[in-house]
């Protein structure tokens, strides 16, 4: 088969290392000429809304997938006549947007931080005064690994968020004294099927996934495969998605969901029986969805910035690299590293310390 790919980036680049051993052909399309991807398919250098390249896309491949949620939604609506597309646009832009994707989870009873939309920094004031200091500004569009997100405790910073906001619609957040966050990463076939991945337990910094758990038997996992597959069916969905929860006193809170294979899902590539890579091909493509059964505890740790000496890591028993051919650059995602711990969430001590 002959899979198009909107976006270059490492999610690409992986989903093509999991379909290239049943000889499929991957197209991706992406503004860089250098994205990470390319070397393992062709590439088409354009920009994700420009039509001539949609067009060429459409005419090359079977089924169009993405790797981002930033794609604009038009662009699939342009390819849909033309050539399968999973997921569709309705769940890209359901997800694009802050406070269509809250709407969505309040119709679902999936219950959320409380929340209030903010047209521009000038309606600030107002939302603040609803809701309350410490909160948490975000743009309603084009946020992601901490972008477009501002911590307001004091009226200084306050000041600071709504002048480099500007116009630009926002929602402000309650900041939710949360226990731990989780994610829960699904596939969906086109025949409806739905597996689910064990929760995944995930820890931040500056606002970038760091660390990932594989949680198997977590005593939220059914409540969190319960809203997750609502979701799915409402938005009719084909292909991974996942949901970002904060357990706030013992329950969860949807925060958001990506239409997409999802970096806390990287655990999957050495510790399931099936990656959440290949499990978005089979879903696409019209195939059995595979076994999400992890292999023993596992867990991931992303690589930002630079990638260390490899025969550190690789020193580290059950230790797997995963390197992306991307440039070093501060705050940028250029590799992780999967290993097998010898408990559900200890990871090892040299392995934290890279």
């Amino acid at each position: 088969m002959k899979i198009g790919v909107i976006g270059g980036g490492q999610l690409a680049r992986m989903l093509a290392l999991a379909g290239l051993p049943w000889a499929h052909e991957f197209t991706f399309l992406d503004p860089a000429a250098d994205a990470c991807a390319g070397p393992l398919g062709r590439l088409l250098i354009a920009d994700y809304d420009d039509e001539r390249a949609l067009l060429e896309l459409a005419a090359q491949t079977d089924v169009v997938t993405f790797d981002f949620e930033n794609v604009p939604a038009r662009s699939l609506e342009v390819l849909a006549g033309r050539v399968p597309v999973y997921p569709g646009a309705r769940a890209l832009a359901a997800a694009q947007d802050r406070l269509h994707e809250k709407a969505l989870f309040g119709e679902l009873g999936m219950a959320t931080a409380e929340f209030v939309a903010v047209d521009d920094g000038t309606a600030l004031s107002a939302a603040i005064a609803e809701l309350g200091l410490p909160a948490v500004l975000k743009t309603r569009r084009l946020g992601y690994d901490g972008k477009g997100q501002w911590l307001l405790r004091t009226a200084a910073e306050v000041e600071v968020a709504a002048r480099e906001l500007g116009d630009t619609p926002a929602l402000l957040e309650c900041l939710v004294p949360f226990e731990r966050e989780v994610s829960l990463i699904a596939a969906r076939g086109r025949d409806g099927a739905v597996v689910f991945y064990p929760l995944s337990e995930n820890t931040h910094c500056n606002g970038i996934l760091h660390t990932t758990v594989c949680r198997a038997d977590d005593p939220l996992q059914g409540a969190a495969e319960a809203q997750v597959g609502r979701l799915l069916e409402t938005l009719d969905y084909v292909g991974v998605l996942a949901v970002e929860f904060f357990q706030h006193r013992g329950e969860l809170l949807a925060n958001e969901f990506a239409p997409r294979v999802h970096n806390s899902g990287h655990w999957t590539i050495e510790g399931a029986e099936t990656s959440q890579f290949e499990n978005h091909l089979r879903a696409i493509l019209g195939l059995p969805l595979g076994s999400t059964r992890p292999r023993g505890h596992y867990a991931m740790v992303n690589l930002i910035g630079a990638v260390p000496e490899p025969a550190r890591m690789l020193a580290i028993p059950g230790t797997h690299l995963h390197h992306y051919g991307k440039t070093a650059r501060p705050g940028r995602k250029v590799g992780h590293i999967t290993v097998a711990c010898a408990a559900p969430g200890v990871l090892p001590p040299e392995l934290l310390a890279l």
